[in-house]
C-alpha cells in the first residue's frame, strides 16, 4: 500500500514538473506577444517651418503683370535659397500703395514674420509728396514692426534729379537717415537701373518685367540674408 501511494505521488510530481516545463517554455512567447501589444513609440515632432520674410510694398512687390513664380517675392525666395538662407517669402504688396497706405496695413503683417522688407516710397515719389511726410510714415511703419519683435530691412528709393535737385536729395536721404536712426537693415537703391530701363520693363513702362524683378530681388537678398542670421 505504501509503495502504491509513493508511486502515485511520484506520478503527480512528474506531471507537475512537466506542466512547469511547458509553462516555462511558453513564457518567452507570451512576453514577446505582450511586447507586441505595447503602443508604438511616438514619431519625433516635425521640424519648425523656416522663418517667414514678408515684403510690405506696392505693385512691384505685388508682381503686377507677372506670373507669381516670376514676381519679385518668388525671385527673392530663389535668391535666398541659392545663398542657403532658408526662409519662406511672402509678398504683401498693393498696387499704387504709398507709405501712408503701408502704414494703414502694417498691423496686418503676419505675426510669425521674422523679417519684414519695407519696400515703399515709389508712389510717394510719383505723387511728389513732401519727403518729411514720407519719412514720418516710414518711421511709424518701422517702429510698429520693431515693437512686435520683427526685424526690418528698409529698401531705399533714389529720386531722379529731374524732379529737382533739392527735392531728389531730400527724398533719397530719407532712407539711409532713417535706417541709421532706427538701427535697421538698409538695402540702398533697390530698383535704380531697373525702373526706366526699357529691357527690364513691361510694356506699360512702369512695372519691371521678369528680368527686372530678378535683379531687384538679387539686390535685396544679401541684406535679407543678413537680417535672417541676426
Amino acid at each position: 500500500m505504501v509503495k502504491s501511494q509513493s508511486r502515485v505521488s511520484a506520478k503527480a510530481l512528474d506531471r507537475r514538473a512537466l506542466l512547469a516545463g511547458l509553462l516555462g517554455s511558453a513564457a518567452p512567447g507570451a512576453a514577446f506577444a505582450a511586447s507586441r501589444r505595447k503602443a508604438p513609440p511616438k514619431p519625433p515632432p516635425p521640424p519648425p517651418p523656416p522663418p517667414l520674410v514678408t515684403v510690405l510694398g506696392d505693385s512691384i512687390t505685388a508682381g503686377i503683370g507677372l506670373a507669381s513664380d516670376l514676381a519679385m517675392p518668388a525671385r527673392l525666395q530663389a535668391a535666398l535659397d541659392r545663398m542657403s538662407a532658408h526662409a519662406r517669402v511672402r509678398g504683401f504688396g498693393v498696387l499704387g500703395d504709398t507709405t501712408w497706405g503701408g502704414l494703414s496695413r502694417v498691423d496686418q503683417v503676419p505675426a510669425e514674420t521674422s523679417v519684414c522688407v519695407v519696400a515703399l516710397g515709389g508712389n510717394d515719389l510719383l505723387q511728389g509728396l513732401d519727403p518729411s511726410r514720407t519719412k514720418a510714415n516710414l518711421r511709424a511703419i518701422v517702429e510698429r514692426l520693431k515693437g512686435r519683435g520683427i526685424r526690418v530691412v528698409l529698401a531705399g528709393v533714389k529720386a531722379p534729379a529731374l524732379l529737382g535737385i533739392d527735392y531728389a536729395r531730400r527724398f533719397t536721404q530719407v532712407y539711409p537717415d532713417l535706417a541709421r536712426e532706427l538701427g535697421v537693415f538698409y538695402a540702398p537703391d533697390f530698383f535704380t537701373g531697373v525702373i526706366g530701363v526699357s529691357r527690364f520693363m513691361q510694356r506699360d513702362g512702369i512695372h519691371p518685367n521678369a528680368e527686372g524683378a530678378r535683379i531687384i530681388a538679387e539686390r535685396l537678398a544679401p541684406v535679407v540674408a543678413q537680417a535672417l542670421r541676426t
